[in-house]
């Protein structure tokens, strides 16, 4: 195998498949690209069993042939390197020689066909959404979902595509992980014989979420997604993304979302932000707990550290109810206000201890519940 790349192009390859090739190494060559040189160019696939990501990119092959070595050690090399082209070499016994102006590097490979296969691709089936939606939609709920969570369905984002006539659609997701909620919903244009049924449900790990997240932001091309039975697919600008999604059902959001309170503070996001930055510093480590009391017109954040003082703030706030005080992790709430973009939310409470609802000021596709804590 023989090929002469530009830098750029390859340290692209290589930026994409960081996330998505195995650093635990339980098997040591799921640490490993492959990559296969074709007459159309240099094919480079990373996979960690559950998650695989493949594209083709521009490059001059001199001799085909394929082989596999280090993601994160080519990585490292295409970093430190000035030269704009690189030739890479690949001698029978797998080892690869990286040749970039008056730099050389070997490096041990291990042979293409001990990397793990693919499974087949479905072609048909895929519906084409747009990226912004889709990538807005990702922001709005993936910092809710569970990380290791001992119940495994909270470790991924529950997509639906909801069917509402022969052209139009529903895109929602749902993030969760038992304390806090994000739902978000966007109407999209589709083609309806793409879609199975009229509502299709999966749920996609939350590293394949974050995969699509990242590919999304590289630029505005419309991405092709679509779900077989156990297999999520993304397609975009050359490049295909599959991912195993997860089993189980995923508990009734709808039951926890609160319904319209007589409790509804609005306040400014800026300012309740920048509130609960400042006094989230001196809150108790791990817990961030602080509290929070909602008069007629303001909140007053507080906290308190045994070990290090108590910090206290005031901002205005519209109030219709009783006044109360509850307690939140700072955190969390932070969360929530980082995917919000109006200038104005509401939270809706029925007790200090019953869960809060967080929505921009009118606008229905997007809620977020955090539950409160004891401070």
């Amino acid at each position: 195998m023989k090929v002469n790349i530009q830098r750029q192009e390859l340290l692209t390859a290589l930026q994409r498949v960081q996330g998505v090739v195995e650093k635990r190494n339980t098997m040591p060559i799921l640490a490993n690209i492959l990559l296969e040189a074709k007459p159309e160019g240099l094919d480079i696939l990373a996979t960690d069993l559950e998650l695989a990501m493949r594209g083709l990119y521009k490059a001059t092959v001199e001799e085909p042939g394929s082989v596999t070595f280090s993601a994160r050690k080519l990585y490292e090399i295409l970093k430190e390197i000035r030269e704009p082209e690189i030739q890479l070499t690949v001698a029978e016994n797998s080892w690869v020689t990286i040749k970039a102006g008056r730099s050389e590097f070997r490096v041990v490979g291990l042979p293409s066909q001990d990397y793990p296969s693919l499974p087949a691709i479905e072609r048909d089936g895929l519906i084409p959404l747009p990226s912004a939606g889709l990538l807005d939609l990702i922001k709005r709920t993936i910092f809710a979902v569970g990380d290791n969570d001992t119940r495994y369905v909270l470790n991924g984002i529950l997509v639906s595509v909801i069917s509402e006539n022969a052209k139009k659609a529903t895109l929602r997701l749902v993030g969760t992980d038992g304390h806090r909620l994000a739902m978000a919903e966007e109407e999209v244009m589709v083609d309806q014989a793409s879609l199975p049924s009229t509502e299709t449900k999966v749920i996609i790990p939350k590293k394949a979420a974050t995969e699509i997240k990242r590919l999304l932001e590289e630029d505005d091309n419309e991405p092709l997604v679509g779900f077989t039975k156990n297999m999520l697919i993304f397609r975009k600008s050359g490049l295909v993304m599959t991912s195993r999604v997860m089993e189980g059902a995923y508990p009734n959001y709808q039951q926890v979302i609160p319904k319209e309170s007589s409790q509804k503070v609005t306040v400014p996001r800026e300012e309740l932000e920048g509130a609960l930055r400042r006094v989230s510093l001196l809150s108790r480590d791990k817990s961030y707990a602080i509290k929070l009391s909602f008069t007629q017109d303001r909140i007053h954040l507080s906290s308190s550290n045994p070990d290090l003082g108590e910090a206290n703030e005031e901002i205005s706030a519209q109030h219709q109810g009783e006044d109360f005080e509850t307690g939140f992790n700072a955190r969390y709430l932070l969360d929530v206000l980082s995917a919000i973009e109006g200038e104005f939310l509401t939270l809706q409470m029925e007790t200090p201890l019953s869960p809060c609802l967080i929505q921009e000021h009118e606008n229905p596709k997007f809620k977020a519940v955090v539950m409160p804590v004891k401070v």
